[in-house]
Parts: structure tokens; sequence; C-alpha cells
């Protein structure tokens, strides 16, 4: 379905990684867009306010709008949340972290944008999924994002395991994620279930002043001591 004129646009909105000044990762189009936009739709409310004051000072939060989408939201919710857009207002989709729409609920509300012929503008922002892959060293032309692999520890070792064939039989970079309090656990899991020649790229804090980024075969990683407790990491892994 093609944009309708009179519709409003759906801006989607990139955050920063973690703290520090904003302007040092996003580009002005961002500071452009935040400062038209009233209308939000944010995976949490409160943080999304701070990020805006951050941008904007000057911005009057009162005259902000904003709905919350997350894993409580329901699917009848959604078409309320662009009805601004359906009146011909603009709205801003940002996610908690990075950019919105890629490991984050607002798909869900894209896919609806396009369904109702509202125009999605994209805006330029931090993904720490490409920003690692492209900082990995490891196979940029071919690669897939596999998000969350299973807490148990028989079902992830069989992840990692899986992941590391497909990785070797398509020469394709396997990436994925931890939540952050359980990433000295993941790495444990990882470097007990990858073959010792297979390289494991540990991209952690990216953007921030913490950064590292490391790429390394497993056998290597086992000599190394590194705390990635509660920092925000990709692991990829590729088995040549």
């Amino acid at each position: 379905m093609k944009p309708t004129p009179f519709l409003g646009k759906l801006y989607l909105i990139p955050t920063t990684l973690g703290e520090g000044d904003p302007m040092d990762v996003l580009p002005h189009t961002v500071k452009r867009a935040i400062d038209f936009i009233d209308d939000y739709i944010v995976e949490n409310e409160k943080t999304a306010r701070k990020f805006i004051k951050s941008i904007h000072p000057e911005k009057v939060q009162a005259t902000l709008r904003l709905s919350s989408l997350n894993k409580h939201t329901q699917v009848s919710e959604h078409i309320l949340m662009i009805q601004a857009c359906l009146e011909g207002k603009n709205i801003g989709l940002m996610s908690e972290a990075g950019c919105p729409g890629v490991a984050d609920p607002g798909a869900v509300i894209v896919k609806l944008a396009h369904e109702k012929g509202i125009q999605v503008v994209p805006l330029v922002g931090p993904s720490s999924i490409l920003l690692a892959i492209m900082a990995s060293g490891m196979n940029g032309q071919s690669f897939a994002f596999n998000g969350y692999i299973p807490i148990d520890k028989a079902e992830k070792k069989t992840a990692i395991k899986n992941l590391e064939k497909v990785s070797q039989d398509k020469n394709q970079s396997q990436i994925f994620i931890e939540t952050p309090f359980r990433n000295n656990k993941m790495l444990e899991d990882i470097l007990q279930a990858l073959n010792p020649s297979t390289h494991l790229c540990i991209a952690s804090d990216i953007t921030l002043p913490t950064e590292y980024i490391k790429t390394m075969r497993a056998a290597d990683w086992k000599k190394t001591k590194i705390d990635l407790h509660n920092r925000p990491t990709i692991f990829i892994i590729h088995k040549m």
C-alpha cells in the first residue's frame, strides 16, 4: 500500500546504547525529529523522557504524549498507538537502546504502519548488532542474528553447537545475546561448548567509554580473564 499524503509519518528514532552525551553517537537528524514530534511509542516512559530531555532540554515534558510498548501491551492497543499518524500527526518510535525495530518490540508497530499506508522514516543511529559484526573481523557478507539462546544448560550447549555447525556449513557468522547479568555464565558455557579453533568475538559496552571488542579463538579466550557482568554484550561465533 502506498503512503497516503494526509497521514502523519512514523519516525524510527535511535537512542544511545548507554550513558553519555547522545550527540557523540547520534546525528543531528535525530535531534531535528525530536524537536517537532510530541507523540511517541516507547518501551519505557521514564527512560524515554530522560532521553528526550537530554536531546532537547527546552522541550516541555507536559506536551509529550507517550505510549508504552512492551511485553505487557495487548495487540488491540497497537492501532490506538498509531492513531496520531492516522490524524495527520508524526509519531516517533523509540527502542530502550539502539535502533527501533531491530531485536525490539517496535517491529509490530512498523508492520502496522505499512498496512495502514503510513510512511516509515528510519533515522541513523547505533545498532550494537551491526557495530559488533563490523568490528569483529568475521563474515560481514553473511551473518545471522539469533537473539537469545536457551537458559537451560543442556539446551544452551546444543544451541551453541548447532550455531557453530551452521557457521561452518554456510560460512556464516552467528550472533546472539544474553541478559547482561548472566553474561559471565554465558561465556563460560560458550567456551565449554565450542571447538578450540572456533573464533569468538565479544563486543561489550559498544560506543561507551568502557567499550571492549575482541576476537580470538576459543582456546585463547580460555586463557583470558574478563568480567562481563551487567555489561551489554554481543557474542559472535564463526567456525572456519
